[in-house]
């Protein structure tokens, strides 16, 4: 009789986008765009694939959906990000992350681990952290928002969600 394999302790997705996004000003928070493949920095577990069910991600850097992160199962996950923007004339750069943020279940836009943070001397570079229970059925985002009168961009950008066993 053979043992039965354990499921993994813990499963990393790890997205970094190192070409500029550009933010448009005003409230309305915007999703952090990721590449594929080659680009990504690690998806081992199939968590941020341009194909997923019917629909397939063409251009990347123009459709939110390549900034969800979708759970490869169930347990306690822990979201990290980085943020780095380009100089402005913002008083306050916001970013948060969001659970189903286009909508495809049935709470939509949960949002966790709102942040917003005056502008700060020298580079704008943030960093932050949340755990959270995450379910495959429920993507998850980075977002951001800042309230220049003109669009900035993000100059880089990382998002990284690992799995334990709850």
């Amino acid at each position: 009789m053979t043992t039965p394999t354990p499921a993994p302790t813990l499963q990393v997705c790890s997205l970094i986008r190192d070409t500029p996004q550009l933010i448009q000003p005003g409230a309305a928070y915007q999703i952090v765009r990721f590449p594929f493949g080659a680009q990504e920095s690690s998806d081992s577990h199939e968590m941020h694939q341009a194909k997923r069910d019917d629909y397939t991600i063409t251009t990347w850097d123009e459709d939110d959906r390549a900034g969800l992160i979708w759970p490869a199962r169930s347990g306690w996950g822990h979201l990290y990000a980085m943020v780095q923007w380009e100089p402005g004339d913002y008083s306050e750069l916001r970013d948060q992350f969001v659970r189903d943020p286009l909508g495809f279940g049935s709470d939509p836009e949960n949002t966790t681990a709102t942040d917003h943070r005056p502008k700060s001397v020298g580079m704008q570079c943030f960093t932050k952290s949340h755990g959270v229970f995450v379910d495959p059925g429920v993507p998850l985002a980075l977002r951001v928002a800042h309230n220049d009168k003109v669009a900035r961009k993000i100059t880089l950008a990382e998002f990284k969600l690992v799995i334990y066993n709850a």
